[in-house]
C-alpha cells in the first residue's frame, strides 16, 4: 500500500487538482517499480505509466458517485 498517497474524493478532500492526481500517480508507479527516479532506460517508461495512471485516476474520480454523509443531513 501507498501510504503517502492521500484520498482524493469528497469527504477526504473537497477539491482535487491535476498537482494532486499527479502526486498519487507518480506515488503509485514508485512503489509498483520499486524506484524513486528511473535510470535513462527507463525514463520513457516511468514517465509514460505516470500519465497514464494519472487519466485512469481522472476518469475514476470522474465516475464515482459520492453520497452525502449522514452527518451532513443534520
Amino acid at each position: 500500500m501507498c501510504r503517502s498517497i492521500k484520498t482524493l474524493r469528497p469527504p477526504f478532500t473537497d477539491e482535487v487538482t491535476d498537482d494532486d492526481v499527479h502526486a498519487a500517480s507518480l506515488q503509485y508507479v514508485r512503489k509498483v517499480a520499486g524506484m524513486r527516479a528511473p535510470s535513462a532506460a527507463n525514463r520513457e517508461a516511468f514517465d509514460r505509466a505516470v500519465e497514464e495512471i494519472a487519466h485512469a485516476t481522472e476518469h475514476l474520480l470522474d465516475a464515482l458517485v459520492i453520497r452525502p454523509s449522514s452527518s451532513a443531513t443534520h
